[in-house]
């Protein structure tokens, strides 16, 4: 992570502003502080992406934002409908400076820098304005490991590494980063990730598991092995198949299959500074 900042801070004398891309499901959690502190004065534009996996509660998150004088926009960026809807946002970043160029007789190509924490879908968002596949991506956390510059039409994009704060503060924030995938699994404890997300959602979306597993409640536990029954994840000996639920959970999650969820609350991103 430090070599991709201190990459990013050579790279920033090089674009004219900066996209920063959060998941639409958790933009408070993916939002990293440091981030905004390398942007410094250069015009920033939130994207809220994926969209079509968070649900109405998002919006209101994303009104908090934009109420708070940020510029950001919600998108789907594997639904070529969301492309002129980013590339006017972006569009409108530097329209003052678009303006007196041309008044000058200039008709300059700008540039952007895209960042974020991994796996929000910044790469994907690259290959919808750039047309074509030009970015390499990936429903993992870490696949791009340089910087890609990207030509489209009217800007430059500069696909940068996921980068994650230095540390983690707000547990409860870190949480909701592993269940979306932007923290490498490999590292991660598997087990107390799937019943910590069991717990929220039958906090938040009950009725969510119930519809899927026939949870109707209880501790984090209990509800799991409620999965691995509704699903037949046994052992020999009927012993519940834990590691099998817990995956049947996470993916399920990622995936979109337990409907649309937002995980943070408008709490959550008023106390941040966009």
């Amino acid at each position: 992570m430090t070599k991709a900042m201190r990459m990013m801070r050579e790279q920033l004398s090089l674009v004219d502003g900066v996209i920063f891309v959060l998941d639409a499901r958790c933009p408070a959690a993916s939002f990293n502080p440091k981030l905004k502190e390398l942007a410094g004065a250069k015009p920033v534009l939130y994207v809220f992406n994926k969209g079509d996996l968070a649900d109405e509660r998002t919006d209101i998150l994303l009104k908090a934002v934009t109420e708070s004088g940020a510029a950001a926009i919600k998108i789907n960026s594997i639904n070529a409908s969301s492309k002129r809807d980013i590339a006017g946002a972006i569009s409108k970043l530097v329209a003052k400076k678009r303006e007196a160029a041309l008044e000058k007789g200039f008709n300059k190509t700008f540039r952007f820098m895209v960042a974020g924490v991994p796996n929000t879908g910044k790469s994907t968002l690259i290959n919808l304005l750039a047309g074509s596949g030009r970015a390499e991506t990936g429903n993992k956390a870490g696949v791009t490991r340089g910087k890609q510059w990207v030509r489209c039409d009217g800007f430059d994009l500069l696909d940068t590494p996921g980068t994650m704060p230095p540390s983690f503060d707000n547990q409860y924030l870190a949480l909701h980063l592993a269940y979306v995938g932007s923290i490498n699994d490999d590292i991660l404890d598997m087990d107390d990730i799937a019943l910590a997300l069991l717990s929220e959602l039958s906090e938040k979306y009950l009725s969510r598991l119930t519809e899927r597993y026939g949870i109707e409640g209880g501790e984090p536990l209990e509800m799991l092995e409620e999965v691995c029954r509704h699903r037949g994840f046994m052992l020999r000996g009927g012993e519940y198949d834990y590691e099998r639920g817990e995956r049947a959970v996470i993916d399920d999650f990622r995936k979109g299959r337990l409907g649309r969820i937002t995980l943070d609350k408008v709490e959550d991103i008023r106390g941040l500074r966009f």
